[in-house]
């Protein structure tokens, strides 16, 4: 497995966009940075050393859909395209695989952990490498989603300004999925609050301790929730009630 001709092929796949525009850039970005997290994450696991470059191999491809899905319709909504499905299309489907990766071994890892890494929950997997690495992705892409929402502007993620996004409620419904430790069903949520509070939920569903030990290293929670400026009275009493249980939640690891 040559991971360093893969990153050479990728970046030879980025050369069909303008790596300038704001929302490629941010995908660039979040590409490289799962793929650090998930060496991160095997590294601290233990795993083989076959294993950690099959992690950053899955890292660097799991959102190659999302750079169509930019070409096509500029958005990252969930409504537009299934991307993780579209990358499964465009990798196997049609050959591309074969542009980052010479040997066909590690095809079925690969293809499962991309497929599933944006499913709502983790279900379906059996075998037991499939579905670790499938549960790694999906740690390594919240954890680099914690970056971006520490880091990149608020206005950028959510479209307005943070001073607009705490003036808005969280809608009940969306309250009630957090108080019961899910993640955010994307259809429920209505306002900019419901979005950043979603980004909150992720937390509840990290599969490893050691992606949440990193978690807590970065103070990622306590980060994205003081990223907002909460002016309505009732969204800031309830986002001290989110603050209590990701404190519970994160210090208590696995």
């Amino acid at each position: 497995m040559d991971l360093q001709y893969a990153k050479k092929q990728f970046e030879q796949y980025l050369d069909n966009y303008d790596r300038k525009a704001d929302k490629v850039r941010l995908k660039i970005a979040h590409t490289y940075g799962v793929t650090e997290c998930s060496r991160q994450i095997a590294q601290r696991m233990g795993l083989s050393e076959e294993d950690i470059k099959l992690a950053q191999l899955i890292g660097l491809l799991h959102d190659i859909g999302r750079f169509e899905q930019i070409k096509r319709f500029d958005s990252f909504e969930p409504d537009v395209m299934d991307h993780a499905a579209f990358g499964v299309e465009i990798l196997f489907e049609e050959g591309m695989v074969r542009q980052f990766v010479r040997e066909d071994a590690w095809d079925g890892l690969i293809r499962t952990a991309i497929a599933k890494h944006s499913d709502f929950k983790l279900e379906g997997i059996e075998d037991e490498r499939m579905l670790l690495h499938a549960r790694l992705i999906r740690d390594a892409d919240k954890l680099d989603n914690c970056r971006v929402k520490v880091v990149d502007p608020v206005e950028t993620i959510l479209g307005v300004p943070a001073k607009d996004v705490g003036r808005e409620e969280i809608s009940p419904e969306v309250m009630e999925q957090f108080m019961r430790k899910e993640s955010i069903l994307s259809s429920t949520r209505k306002t900019k609050m419901d979005y950043w509070l979603s980004y909150l939920a992720y937390f509840f569903d990290i599969n490893f301790k050691e992606t949440l030990d990193i978690i807590r290293e970065k103070r990622y929670a306590e980060r994205i929730i003081d990223r907002i400026p909460y002016a309505n009275p009732r969204t800031a009493r309830e986002m001290e009630t989110v603050r209590e249980m990701l404190a519970a939640h994160i210090g208590r690891g696995m």
